[in-house]
């Protein structure tokens, strides 16, 4: 953990709560799926400006465990944009040194989907540029209930002490076990709540709850928040000296 009292120069970790896709397109007289399709382009942008900010990883919230409540038409559109999206985006993404990681549930989605998430996984596992991880039908109260179910089961099989059980051990089952905690949570579209995301990673993250809708999010705007970061004064729970 970093020292009690610590300015940074920037955040190694962003996450973003990718809100608004939907709003923007009927804004435009749209259909909610040309507000997703525009957002999907402008990961890319996103994902391409985090090398000269400094940004290592880089965590987003495509589809959470609540977005099936959504109609079947925009669900089916999104999972066929996600198809579309892995397909289209594999060579760049290889090619730019990025790597990418999928975390949350999939035993819903279908398999081909599945499929094109574990080849592009597989291409992209020797990139160090940027980790891309994208969670794709993702919840945090969920994660917890998994990871605390596959505890459980090593507890059962003696595998693992309870009595050696702290808050070290938790992350260790976490879908996001490889990665180091964001350091920085933005959320767009003017909605001030996490909605159940990285709880358990986002303790001591630093929150940013914008107006800007995610299709608008640009570049120039994540620079920004980005340097916001650097000014904060992180103290971790003690007191300024």
């Amino acid at each position: 953990m970093a020292s009690d009292r610590q300015k940074s120069a920037g955040p190694g970790h962003v996450a973003i709560i990718m809100d608004g896709n939907g709003r923007w397109a009927q804004s435009r007289g749209r259909p909610r799926l040309f507000g997703h399709h525009a957002g999907a382009k402008r990961v890319r942008q996103i994902v391409e400006a985090c090398p000269e900010l400094g940004v290592k990883y880089l965590t987003i919230f495509a589809f959470s465990t609540e977005n099936w409540k959504r109609t079947q038409v925009e669900v089916a559109g999104l999972m066929s944009l996600f198809r579309r999206y892995i397909t289209k985006e594999a060579r760049a993404l290889k090619e730019e040194g990025v790597r990418v990681r999928f975390i949350g549930d999939r035993v819903r989605l279908d398999d081909k989907l599945v499929a094109l998430m574990d080849e592009l996984e597989t291409l992209t596992e020797e990139n160090d540029r940027v980790h891309l991880t994208i969670a794709l039908n993702y919840g945090g109260r969920d994660e917890v209930a998994r990871a605390t179910k596959r505890l459980a089961q090593d507890v059962a099989a003696g595998r693992l002490d309870p009595e050696g059980v702290d808050e070290e051990t938790l992350p260790r089952y976490l879908d996001t076990c490889v990665l180091p905690d964001p350091d920085l949570v933005i959320r767009t579209s003017g909605e001030a709540r996490i909605s159940n995301f990285l709880l358990w990673q986002s303790a001591y993250a630093e929150y940013e709850f914008i107006d800007t809708l995610w299709p608008d999010f640009s570049p120039e705007i994540f620079s920004d928040l980005v340097g916001n970061y650097g000014n904060r004064e992180r103290r971790y729970g003690a007191v300024p000296a």
